[in-house]
């Protein structure tokens, strides 16, 4: 058997050292903002007093909702009110919330949770096709050539995927929001798996979720190195069965119901910042 040249020799170890990490594209900064309304403090207050209050978050919070910022009467123990910030940019992103501590209101608002992430969309399939032509080409992973050849794919990724990187929040009625892992474990590592199959499996979920187009948006957010879980989930809608049936059929596809971790969830109603204080009057008296 004759030797292998030195162009087979360098496609052999491309191909050996094709990475297992997926190319991922980043957009909008995003930040959640949960809160529980102190209501016996704020029923100490004058009626004088509570309009003043209403009033400067009313003019606050109508002018970011400009900017891409989202107010939610919560359901259930876990809070009653939730902010949702979508931004260009990390710094923007902390100028909404210094923006909102400045607020006479948040004297009467407990934080009772935060997540922080930036809107993320996973290129499995663009990856390994990308992988797989260097390699049958003899480029070696992490090489400047190679560098460069990702970068060029990612960029005409990002021109074309520029309006779900960048999306308004969607103006349904209802959002849930929950966080979520891939399992690490000794048992069910989902980072141990082949990068074919980690594919195959999220094609299979993901078009679990196509079957929801038009009943559902969805906005997946990466928190890897910002938060303590590795997603966070958005989903909007007009009705909020949706998202107990779009979720439950979810769980019956391998990724969910073998790899996936979930975290607490969040439902809450969409307020109109010119609404706020109809949110509060329970509590005005």
């Amino acid at each position: 058997m004759p030797a292998p040249t030195k162009t087979e020799s360098a496609t052999a170890t491309a191909q050996a050292q094709i990475p297992a990490v997926p190319l991922t594209l980043e957009g909008s900064a995003v930040l959640h903002q949960m809160f529980r309304f102190r209501r016996a403090d704020w029923r100490k207050l004058t009626p004088e007093l509570k309009s003043g209050v209403v009033r400067e978050a009313e003019v606050a919070l109508a002018d970011m909702e400009h900017h891409q910022t989202a107010l939610y009467s919560l359901f259930g123990h876990k809070g009653d009110l939730m902010l949702v910030h979508f931004r260009n940019s990390f710094a923007e992103l902390k100028q909404a919330e210094l923006d909102v501590s400045k607020l006479r209101l948040t004297d009467y608002l407990e934080p009772t949770h935060s997540y922080l992430s930036v809107v993320e969309l996973g290129l499995y399939d663009s990856s390994a096709k990308i992988y797989q032509q260097l390699a049958d080409s003899g480029v070696q992973p992490h090489s400047e050539s190679w560098k460069a050849a990702i970068e060029e794919q990612v960029s005409r990724q990002r021109e074309t995927m520029r309006p779900r990187l960048w999306p308004e929040i969607p103006s349904n009625p209802y959002v849930c929001f929950y966080p979520m892992d891939r399992k690490r474990g000794e048992d069910k590592n989902w980072y141990m798996l082949p990068m074919a199959e980690r594919q195959r499996q999220m094609g299979e979920h993901g078009a679990v979720g196509r079957r929801y187009a038009g009943q559902v948006k969805q906005i997946i957010s990466g928190s890897i190195g910002f938060d303590d879980w590795e997603w966070g989930v958005d989903l909007f809608s007009d009705d909020p069965l949706v998202f107990k049936k779009l979720i439950y059929e979810m769980r019956f596809d391998q990724v969910s119901a073998v790899y996936a971790l979930f975290g607490a969830f969040y439902v809450g109603e969409r307020t109109p910042a010119e609404e706020i204080g109809k949110l509060l009057a329970i509590s005005s008296h």
